[in-house]
C-alpha cells in the first residue's frame, strides 16, 4: 500500500482524542513508509493528521477545492498541495492517487466522502480497503445504524462488509494489510 485517504473534518471537535488519533494515524503512517492523502486543510484533525506525518518525514499530499483553499486554510508545507476546481475534482484525485481510505471524526463532508467512496466499492468500481476509525465511540451510532440497514435489507452483508471498522489505529491498519476485496460485480455506465 503506497498512499492511504483520510477523511477528517476540518475542526478539532470537542474530545481531545479526535486529535490525539489524528496525530497516531499520521505518524503511524508515515512511520509504515505509507503516503498521506487528505484535505489539505491547516486546520482541525485534518491539520493534525498532515502535521504529524510531516514531523516524523513522511510524504502528504492534500488536496483542495480552490473554494476552500482560503476558508480551511491550505497548509502550506506539504510534500504536494494539488488545488482543483470543485469538490467532484477532489474526490476523484483522492480516490485516483489512493490505495485505501480511512474516516477517522469529521462532519457531513467527511460522511459524504465516506459513503461516496465506499458506495464506489459496492458498485465493484474499485477494490480498495474503506476504514472507520471510531474514535472514543464517536462513529457508535453510525455503526449501529448501519447494522440496522443490513436488518432492514436495505444494504447487503457483503457491502456492510466492505466497511472495516476498529478503534485502534495500528488495528485498523492490520485489517487494511489483510484485505482481500471480495468479488463484486462491476456496474458498468457509470462512469465515463
Amino acid at each position: 500500500m503506497k498512499r492511504i485517504c483520510v477523511f477528517c473534518g476540518s475542526n478539532p471537535g470537542t474530545n481531545p482524542a479526535y486529535l490525539k488519533a489524528a496525530r497516531q494515524i499520521g505518524t503511524l503512517l508515515a512511520e509504515k513508509g505509507i503516503g498521506l492523502v487528505y484535505g489539505g486543510a491547516s486546520i482541525g484533525v485534518m491539520g493534525e493528521v498532515a502535521d504529524a506525518a510531516l514531523k516524523v518525514g513522511g510524504e502528504v499530499i492534500g488536496i483542495i477545492p480552490k473554494v476552500l483553499a482560503k476558508k480551511e486554510i491550505a497548509h502550506p508545507n506539504l510534500s504536494d498541495l494539488k488545488v482543483v476546481e470543485s469538490m467532484h475534482a477532489r474526490k476523484a484525485l483522492m480516490a485516483e492517487v489512493s490505495d485505501g481510505f480511512i474516516a477517522l471524526p469529521g462532519g457531513l463532508g467527511t460522511f459524504e466522502e465516506l459513503f461516496e467512496i465506499l458506495t464506489w466499492a459496492q458498485l465493484g468500481l474499485h477494490a480498495k480497503p474503506c476504514g472507520l476509525l471510531n474514535v472514543a465511540h464517536y462513529y457508535d451510532k453510525l455503526v449501529e445504524f448501519l447494522k440496522h440497514a443490513v436488518g432492514e435489507q436495505f444494504i447487503k452483508k457483503k457491502h456492510h462488509a466492505l466497511l472495516l471498522i476498529d478503534k485502534d489505529p495500528t488495528l485498523l491498519l492490520a485489517k487494511f494489510e489483510s484485505f482481500q476485496a471480495p468479488k463484486l460485480e462491476k456496474v458498468s455506465g457509470l462512469v465515463g
